[in-house]
Order: C-alpha cells, then structure tokens, then sequence
C-alpha cells in the first residue's frame, strides 16, 4: 500500500482489520492471526490537504476491494496523485524488464511513486532536459521561498527470479542507482524507499515441516541488476509523462512535462530522429 504521510496509520491498521474479515478463520485461528503489513508514504503536503485526514478506513477497503490483475494505471492515481518529480507532476510509473540466465527466463518488474527531485538535475537520456525546461515551475500560494529538495520516492522491485532474502536485499539496492541516472541524488529530506520481493518459491513456508527452496547463485545476479536500474529509471519517466497537470490545495499548481518540448529537446541532442 502507497499512501500519503498522515494516512499511514489509518491505512496499516486497516489493512490489518481487512485482512481479519476477509480470512475464513474459526474461532481458534482467528486470536493467532498475526500480520504486519508495510505501508510505504511520500509527502503530498504541496497539492493535497493532508492536515483533513481524509482517508478512512472503508477507503481502504474499497481500494484492496476493487484491485485486480492486469497493467497498472499510471500518472496522477492512488497514492501518486499528489506526487512532483524533478518541480514538474510526477506519480505512479512502471517498468518491466525479461532476463535470461542459462536455460530460464526472469521478469524484473518495477513500480514507482516519483516524488522527488530538482528541475535543475532532470536528466533524460544524459539530456540536460531540467535545464532546458526551467519554466513552468510549480505554483504555490502563498508564494514559498526555494529551500531544496524535499521530496521521495517509492520503488517497489518485484521479480518470479528466486532470490531469498539477503538477495533481494541486493536488488533494492541497485533501484537508487536508476534514480540517479534521471537526477536524483537524494536530497537532505529525502525519505526515500526500497524495496524488493520475489514470487518464487510460493510453499516455501510451513510451521510443520522441512521445506525445499531454490536460489539463484549470486554470480549469475549481475543481469538482474541491470534489469532493475534500467526499469527503475524507465519507470520515472514513464511516471512524468503519464502525469497531469494538477490543482491541489489553495489553488497550488504543478505542471505535466511538456511533450513537444520534451521531444524538442531530445532531438536538439540527437536522441530522436
């Protein structure tokens, strides 16, 4: 779950109590239930009325209720329709990358909620693009004197690869270096996170038994690696260009990337044809 900062206590404890109700327990299982689930947020403070508390928990409900399969919806929705990545919209993007390793097939898949960044830095395909666009600055009122980078990203790596714990550690480690390659350098209020799981080995955990698991050497990762720096930088763009521009809270304005300047841009540097 991805949420705003004063919505997470609201949205952990409900999906605690979610996934209480939803569980056909008995009555001897239901004292035993125990879950932790992780609750990442990034500031919104600039376009959203966070201070209203408006989240409750049939919201929440609504939302794991309502979630499916299939491609994810990018640009200014859920927990990223507050979002500013480099002073222009940001928001939710994903990415995906398929890697072969000896005879198997892996998918690295990453999600973003891109919340942070100096225009100054954005960086497209080694593009000064931040430099090149300087206008369209986000609007607030009243007027806030400049005082740095103060946003945060969320990048949730997901892969079938299996990777037990300390790997996928390794992974999530190399999404801040897709960041950069965009601008990001993790500014003094950055509170960025990271994090990485695998889909493999689904019966690995039993409190009866021994049980098998697979790993993948950590000499054949390096592929892996790359996969998830390139995804992760893919998935912020993919998040600025889906983004809209929005009016938040008294009357602050933030600009989508312009398209045709941007391509402008990109062929001023031979990247487009």
């Amino acid at each position: 779950m991805i949420t705003n900062t004063h919505s997470v206590g609201v949205v952990h404890d409900a999906v605690i109590d979610w996934i209480r109700q939803r569980k056909s327990l008995d009555n001897s299982q239901a004292g035993n239930l125990w879950s932790l689930p992780v609750v990442a947020e990034t500031y919104d403070g600039q376009l959203n009325d966070i201070d209203g508390f408006h989240v409750k928990k049939e919201h929440v409900f609504k939302s794991i209720d309502n979630s499916s399969t299939g491609p994810v919806a990018e640009r200014n929705v859920g927990g990223g329709t507050g979002m500013i990545c480099h002073q222009f919209k940001g928001g939710i993007g994903t990415s995906s990358r398929v890697v072969d390793i000896g005879a198997n097939v892996y998918t690295i898949g990453v999600l973003v909620q891109a919340n942070y960044g100096l225009r100054s830095l954005l960086t497209i395909a080694g593009v000064p693009v931040g430099l090149e666009i300087n206008d369209l600055m986000p609007e607030e009122h009243p007027t806030q004197a400049p005082n740095g980078e103060q946003g945060s990203i969320i990048v949730v790596v997901a892969t079938d690869a299996p990777l037990l714990p300390h790997q996928l550690k390794r992974l999530a480690k190399r999404a801040p270096l897709g960041v950069a390659k965009v601008g990001g350098v993790g500014g003094n209020c950055s509170g960025d996170i990271f994090i990485a799981f695998s889909t493999a080995n689904p019966g690995a955990y039993s409190d009866t038994e021994i049980t098998e698991v697979e790993m993948l050497s950590n000499e054949l990762m390096t592929d892996l690696f790359i996969a998830t720096v390139q995804a992760t930088e893919e998935a912020i763009l993919n998040a600025l260009v889906a983004a809209e521009t929005m009016t938040g809270i008294n009357g602050n304005k933030v600009y989508a990337i312009p398209h045709d300047r941007l391509k402008s841009v990109m062929k001023k540097y031979n990247r487009l044809a």
